[in-house]
């Protein structure tokens, strides 16, 4: 592993030199307090101090609407979406962002794998930034520090003048090439401290929610949630979609579309007939808990949450998931201790 220093102003000069190597997508400003991943076309657009962005990266490889195939009707004939690796630079990405393409990269590779998701993830390459948590990241309570440098290419730490720049890779060490950088020895800055936490590990959260089915949490929970889906939809490790059929206007023509979908939406679990299996919000909230840490982590050990804290900054009733999974330890151990006595 290799250190350079980036000076601040300089960091137009790399974003740029990095678009000469492969497309780049990195943060953009959104209006006054918002920030979005986007193709970079002006160096001096992109903004690596930023909390988080409201969609991940996620949205260039699983998009929120894509066409699997077409078909026709008059000569009964089909044919697949073309879909190519898109082969570019994703700069600025935080750590959280990372490890839930890793954990993407599990869902759709395990069993029989996903062509489109897999052929777009082909030739990425990870420039990653550190970031100072906010009042709704707890990364730190699943395993994933500020400064993870786990899967990325390149990695910059952020300085007051300036960013570390460490260079992880081979393909790291390409992109850096012909991009002349002073080194750096003097280490990195103290770690940042986390104001959320979940307060006991994963592999004592599966005791936990396993204890947790029936708890009145989820009840007093839906008494705030509104069924909107927003958690579902900015989470970057939730996966689910639907696919629907859509004829054209001359009924000869069509087209198989998938679509993001989400377990908080009462459409989600509907079957013919009209039966819907998790009617009540509480019951929603409960399998959306439980998918991040029970259903999946009980066979990877890792929990399917990555502390990005999306979920409670965008929710459109303050809904807190930290604050639920606390509960849940809290009333367990009280039980627990009840037992004992």
């Amino acid at each position: 592993m290799v250190q350079f220093f980036l000076e601040s102003d300089r960091v137009a000069e790399f974003v740029t030199h990095l678009m000469k190597r492969k497309p780049v997508y990195a943060p953009h400003r959104k209006g006054r307090k918002s920030y979005s991943f986007e193709r970079t076309r002006d160096a001096a657009g992109v903004v690596l101090d930023y909390p988080r962005v409201m969609q991940s990266v996620k949205k260039f490889f699983l998009p929120p609407r894509e066409q699997l195939l077409s078909f026709d009707l008059g000569d009964n004939t089909c044919r697949a979406g073309e879909v190519e690796p898109l082969d570019a630079i994703f700069l600025g990405v935080h750590s959280y962002d990372l490890a839930a393409v890793g954990r993407l990269d599990h869902n759709f590779s395990e069993g029989r794998a996903e062509r489109n998701y897999l052929t777009r993830r082909q030739g990425a390459l990870w420039v990653g930034v550190s970031y100072e948590p906010d009042e709704y990241h707890f990364a730190g309570s699943v395993g994933i520090d500020p400064y993870d440098t786990e899967g990325f290419d390149i990695f910059l730490t952020r300085l007051l003048d300036g960013y570390v720049l460490e260079v992880l890779t081979p393909a790291g060490e390409s992109l850096l090439e012909g991009f002349d950088l002073p080194a750096h020895e003097a280490g990195k800055p103290a770690k940042k401290h986390f104001q959320q936490h979940i307060y006991v590990p994963q592999d004592r959260l599966n005791e936990v929610m396993s204890a947790s089915y029936n708890n009145p949490v989820w009840e007093e929970t839906a008494l705030g949630c509104v069924g909107c889906g927003t958690c579902n939809l900015v989470c970057p490790t939730c996966y689910c979609f639907n696919v629907e059929e859509n004829v054209d206007i001359t009924v000869t023509k069509g087209s198989r579309d998938r679509h993001w979908d989400g377990c908080m939406l009462r459409e989600f679990s509907e079957v013919a007939g009209g039966e819907v299996f998790r009617e009540t919000l509480a019951a929603r909230q409960r399998h959306r808990v439980m998918r991040k840490f029970k259903y999946i982590s009980e066979k990877t050990g890792q929990p399917w949450c990555v502390g990005c804290g999306r979920c409670t900054a965008y929710c459109t009733a303050g809904i807190s998931i930290v604050n639920i999974v606390n509960r849940c330890i809290s009333d367990y151990e009280k039980s627990t201790v009840s037992a004992i006595r």
